[in-house]
């Protein structure tokens, strides 16, 4: 691994708006990799952190910009567009994020290393995750990173047998010009983001973008254990389809991973950081695309098998008197949790905070699993109702 080159992005000029988790890493890198950085965020504190960047609304004056960096979780279209949007939309300035800049970085620097995305409404980070952890145990270098982990960003320039490993949002995506993924997974679609793309058919095109330029040759993978995810797989040519519970392409079922053909058979109770259907379908695209990557299957099976799992996702934090104690708080919408719930016959539910689009209904087939429920935050008297 070496880093990127100080003249890499010389005469170029970004505007950079949003400096929290993304954007304050990518305006660093960009003037380290010498380009001219203009960088902004509408909290003064934030602004406060940003020390040794030059600060200034890109707004206020010419918008001469090479492009517009603006952080994913800020609107450039619904629900309303934030100002240094508009003005890039005038100035006909292309609107990117941080993953596409680490491509156009990795290709300005003559590196071939491929690139591998993952996005779906769930499991991507634990996809991302495994997948990095399989290549890792197959002796492939490897660099993961963007909506999960370090910044994209803040990734080191690979050489050519390299190989990133990208969790992609609907918000990233939308924001993509040049990337092309060499192996490209989209796990499932349930409704989310509804205010940022409008409705569900905005949400679907978003994830789309993920195979969006790849060619001949290139791997995509879909899941096909939700409607519309088995939906898309049908519209777009040569998609490897992936299951937790039903034959495909590569699936689980009766607690085997395996392939169609039959060269791969795990037992996915060995993958104790991986239970339920849910993950299994998680395990099947990261199994999918190591193997497409290089790993040999033996390296696939370690590398399921030692995958520690990931915070807060079926995190099991304690074992007091027979109990076990879950953390799965970032299950933060309906299909989340009830993937969690699937795998548990009984169980005490802490939930609250604020309802996403559907609210709790769609788990009412779990409700009489639940053996207590502890409801708290803003919306937990509509919870209870």
């Amino acid at each position: 691994m070496s880093t990127f080159a100080a003249d890499l992005f010389a005469g170029k000029r970004f505007a950079v708006v949003g400096l929290g988790k993304n954007g304050l890493p990518a305006a660093r890198a960009l003037a380290a990799m010498g380009a001219e950085v203009t960088a902004w965020d509408d909290s003064e504190t934030v602004r406060e952190g940003a020390d040794g960047l030059t600060l200034r609304d890109p707004t206020e004056g010419a918008f001469d910009f090479d492009a517009l960096v603006l952080s994913p979780g800020i609107p450039h279209a619904l629900p309303k567009p934030h100002p240094a949007a508009v003005q890039a939309r005038g100035a006909g300035v292309p609107i990117i994020c941080d993953v596409e800049l680490l491509y156009q970085a990795v290709r300005l620097s003559g590196s071939r290393a491929r690139f591998a995305g993952i996005t779906g409404t769930n499991g991507k980070s634990t996809t991302t995750a495994l997948l990095a952890h399989i290549l890792g145990e197959a002796g492939i270098l490897v660099a993961a990173g963007a909506n999960l982990g370090p910044a994209a960003l803040s990734l080191p320039l690979l050489p050519h047998d390299g190989v990133y490993v990208l969790e992609t949002s609907s918000y990233m995506l939308e924001r993509l010009a040049a990337v092309r993924f060499d192996a490209a997974a989209m796990l499932n679609l349930s409704p989310d983001h509804l205010d940022r793309h409008g409705d569900m058919s905005g949400y679907a095109a978003a994830k789309r973008h993920i195979f969006d330029r790849q060619r001949a040759g290139d791997l995509a993978v879909i899941g096909v254990d939700d409607p519309l995810s088995r939906g898309m797989s049908k519209s777009l040519p040569n998609v490897l389809q992936i299951s937790g519970h039903q034959p495909a392409d590569f699936f689980g079922l009766e607690g085997i991973l395996a392939d169609r053909r039959g060269d791969f058979r795990f037992e996915m109770r060995r993958a104790v950081a991986l239970p339920g259907a849910h993950n299994t379908q998680n395990a099947a695209a990261a199994a999918a695309m190591a193997r497409f990557l290089g790993a040999p299957d033996p390296a696939i099976a370690r590398g399921l098998e030692t995958f520690p799992g990931l915070p807060h996702r079926q995190q099991r934090v304690a074992h007091i008197d027979g109990i076990v104690f879950i953390n799965d708080s970032k299950a933060t919408n309906a299909d989340s949790a009830a993937r969690a719930m699937a795998c548990h016959e009984r169980f005490v539910w802490i939930a609250g905070g604020m309802q996403k689009e559907g609210g709790i209904l769609p788990l009412a087939e779990y409700f009489p699993r639940i053996a207590h429920a502890l409801l708290i935050g803003r919306d937990a008297p509509d919870f209870a109702a």
